[in-house]
């Protein structure tokens, strides 16, 4: 998690991330956003790229830990 004070997430990021860890998909996420799926994919490639970290099951306890 060192990833997180090096290179910190976005608001978006942070809002997006909040909801694939709570089990949405990209799809549900991105209507919940008002944004298109491509930018919640691109959001997710940024996430993973910050974080160091590729699985959702990391993601998600990380999610966790940021109080998302």
């Amino acid at each position: 998690m060192t990833g997180i004070t090096a290179r910190p997430l976005t608001d978006r990021e942070r809002e997006t991330l909040r909801h694939i860890a709570a089990g949405r998909t990209y799809l549900q996420t991105a209507r919940a956003m008002g944004v298109s799926r491509h930018t919640v994919d691109t959001y997710m490639r940024r996430i993973r790229a910050k974080l160091g970290h590729t699985s959702m099951a990391e993601l998600t306890r990380i999610a966790i830990s940021l109080g998302l």
